[in-house]
């Protein structure tokens, strides 16, 4: 996308198991380029050559991760193997990340896998960033992850979103598949943007775009669907789960789905919010979610595998 608030930074827009990169090449007088955000693991080596191109020749000065889910914090120990640069993260994990709990860093409750690294500096709502000649915002963006920060240059209107809002709506909320309130932060969150002068955003997947207003209208769509039937909301996610292992995987045979799933903190926890304790119903639930994915072109049948789409 070309926009004149956008010179200076690079975009590299990437899949779903990958989050995007951006890019914030220096300024006069700064030392170099902070990298926000550095996708999964499975793609680190890709992000490596991708950013060093970008690059091109000019210093990496740091990291920024807007959130700790493995599709935005991937790659950061190849990259930090890579550059030497400072990693920044948002304050509310940096305590699991020095321990490395993978049970409060979620990579266990959603059996996902990132290689580990650590953390350098914290970046906190309010904290101001000064990256690429501009002065960035730190905001609070709670609702899809409780800690999840954006980056706000107000004189530009360039807003990094991350999961808060995409083109088509916002990440799964988290805290609501944990069994605790998100919902309301999802729709503060989504205030706080319509209330900013944002002239294009980066979102954490797909393109930026400029069309501010009608993205906030479908997200706020959105929400209220998943307010009104929270069950909906649930579909949702357990597709998203079972869709992000096997985008990892690439394959797997489709009787291993239900036996992940039932090993795995998360999903579990959406099986049994279904079927409670009629092991039947939960099952059937699940098969239903997997046939959907297929019958939405996210997945396919090959013999006995599920794959990739």
């Amino acid at each position: 996308m070309e926009h004149t608030a956008l010179q200076g930074l690079t975009v590299l827009e990437r899949g779903w198991l990958s989050s995007n990169n951006l890019l914030i090449h220096a300024g006069p007088g700064e030392a170099g380029a902070v990298l926000v955000d550095t996708g999964h693991v499975n793609h680190a080596a890709q992000t490596l050559a991708l950013v060093q191109h970008a690059l091109a020749g000019q210093p990496l000065r740091s990291i920024v991760n807007t959130h700790l889910h493995s599709d935005h914090c991937g790659g950061n120990a190849t990259l930090q193997r890579a550059f030497s640069a400072p990693l920044a993260i948002p304050p509310g994990q940096a305590q699991a990340v020095h321990t490395w709990d993978e049970d409060a860093l979620s990579y266990r409750a959603t059996g996902q896998r990132v290689d580990r690294f650590a953390a350098q500096e914290v970046l906190a709502p309010g904290q101001p960033l000064r990256a690429g000649g501009r002065s960035w915002q730190v905001l609070a963006a709670p609702g899809h992850d409780p800690h999840s920060l954006m980056l706000f240059d107000a004189d530009a209107g360039v807003l990094l979103s991350a999961d808060a809002l995409w083109g088509n709506g916002f990440g799964v909320v988290f805290p609501e598949v944990e069994g605790e309130p998100g919902f309301d932060d999802v729709a503060a969150v989504l205030e706080l943007i319509a209330s900013l002068p944002v002239r294009v955003v980066v979102p954490g997947h797909g393109a930026p775009f400029t069309d501010v207003d009608a993205a906030l209208d479908r997200a706020r769509s959105r929400l209220a669907a998943f307010r009104a039937r929270p069950e909906r909301h649930a579909r949702y996610a357990f597709k998203v789960l079972v869709k992000y292992h096997l985008m990892e995987l690439g394959s797997l045979p489709e009787a291993d789905v239900l036996p992940w799933a039932r090993a795995t903190r998360l999903p579990a926890g959406l099986l049994a919010g279904q079927g409670g304790v009629d092991a039947a119903l939960a099952d059937g639930w699940c098969q239903a979610r997997v046939d959907e994915l297929v019958a939405q072109g996210a997945a396919h049948r090959h013999g006995d595998l599920l794959v990739d789409a």
